[in-house]
């Protein structure tokens, strides 16, 4: 199998590397502690490192759990629909739009009356641009990668020029 070492100096593990890794027959994981893995064994018998982020903990054990959970939820039957994972935060370059449940009002707090109108055609549309208001915010350096239309940018424009 792949030899993935978990190590803050490795590449970053994104949505995309972990579709790659879900295509793989097999991942061997290697964990190092405190001071690390000996150079010999990287140089020799690991084909990639990767890093959860730019930080540093005692070994890589969790840096393996978080790995294994994001590459085994995009394996099929993981996860009850394989929808599940198209249209979430990160699958198109957007972090996800906002999600609501019940009760329909929460401590005077409604959910948007456009998820109630059945509507579907325009629900998509609300929530794609709450996707892009929510990256805009939050994570803008995202929004230089996504997939926008031009229809898009220039609507996130207007979104910027108004007062809140």
């Amino acid at each position: 199998g792949r030899r993935i070492l978990l190590s803050p100096r490795g590449q970053l593990l994104t949505q995309q590397k972990a579709e790659a890794l879900a295509r793989e027959e097999r991942l061997m994981l290697i964990c190092g502690h405190y001071e690390g893995v000996d150079e010999r064994i990287i140089d020799h018998y690991v084909d990639e490192e990767l890093s959860i982020g730019d930080y540093v903990l005692t070994g890589g054990e969790l840096p393996a759990m978080v790995l294994i959970d994001c590459v085994a939820r995009l394996l099929p039957g993981v996860l009850g629909s394989e929808a599940s994972t198209e249209d979430e935060s990160f699958s198109t370059g957007l972090l996800e739009y906002p999600q609501y449940t019940r009760p329909r009002v929460f401590e005077g707090h409604a959910v948007p009356e456009i998820l109630l109108s059945g509507d579907h055609a325009r629900i998509a549309s609300w929530r794609r641009q709450q996707a892009l208001l929510l990256t805009q915010r939050r994570r803008p350096e995202l929004l230089e990668k996504a997939l926008l239309s031009d229809a898009e940018r220039l609507w996130l424009k207007e979104q910027t020029e108004e007062p809140s």
